[in-house]
This record gives C-alpha cells, sequence and structure tokens, in this order.
C-alpha cells in the first residue's frame, strides 16, 4: 500500500508563488514516477484532471502541454517527496491539485487533493 501527504495549497494571492508537496509513504520500490495533476471547477473549464508535471527516480521531467514552463518539479528521494512550485500565481492556477504515483505493473495511487484557491 501507500499513501500519498499532499501539503502546501490554500489561499494565495495573485503574483505570490506556490509550491506543492507530496510525501510518499509505503511501499515505493515500484514507483516509476510520482506527478501533479489539477481539476479546475467551474462550468467552462470543469474537465477530467490535467497534467502539471511528473517526475521519476532519476530525475526525468514531465510537463503538461498548458503549463509548460510555468511550474517547476522536483523531488528529494531521501524523503520520498516531490514540489511543483510555480512563480506568480494566476487566477487561471485556481484547481484542486492531485498528487498521484504511478507504480510498475499499476496500481496508480492518488493523494486525496488539495485545494488552491487564487485571490486577494
Amino acid at each position: 500500500q501507500v499513501q500519498l501527504v499532499e501539503s502546501g495549497g490554500g489561499l494565495v494571492q495573485p503574483e505570490r508563488s506556490l509550491r506543492l508537496s507530496c510525501a510518499a509513504r509505503g511501499s515505493l520500490s515500484r514507483t516509476t514516477r510520482i506527478g501533479w495533476y489539477r481539476r479546475a471547477s467551474g462550468t467552462e473549464r470543469e474537465k477530467a484532471r490535467e497534467l502539471v508535471a511528473a517526475i521519476t527516480r532519476d530525475r526525468t521531467t514531465n510537463y503538461g502541454d498548458s503549463v509548460q514552463g510555468l511550474f517547476t518539479i522536483s523531488r528529494d528521494n531521501a524523503k520520498n517527496t516531490v514540489y511543483v512550485q510555480k512563480n506568480r500565481l494566476r487566477p487561471e492556477d485556481k484547481a484542486v491539485y492531485y498528487c498521484n504515483l504511478v507504480s510498475l505493473y499499476g496500481p496508480d495511487y492518488w493523494g486525496q487533493g488539495t485545494q488552491v484557491t487564487v485571490s486577494s
């Protein structure tokens, strides 16, 4: 079993930075990558979770097309923790952010999600 503990969400003022943490606990030997997804709410933008960024154990990174160049993902293997950071948050960054762990041969694991609201 794997548990993903997310932290760092909440109310953030526009143009401020955001850093989310995802600490993975449990049986991690088959972990291939850990990443962050987000799902925005609202009539026009409610959609499936979109990839923000993902990182493998050897630090190969992958970013979603819509956020390329805006987020930075990193990891601390000693702490089994993955971080995603964005400078200069904008209102459209408001979403629930989910941590995701992909393991070899499955299953995938998801965190419970952390709400990020961008407002002054």
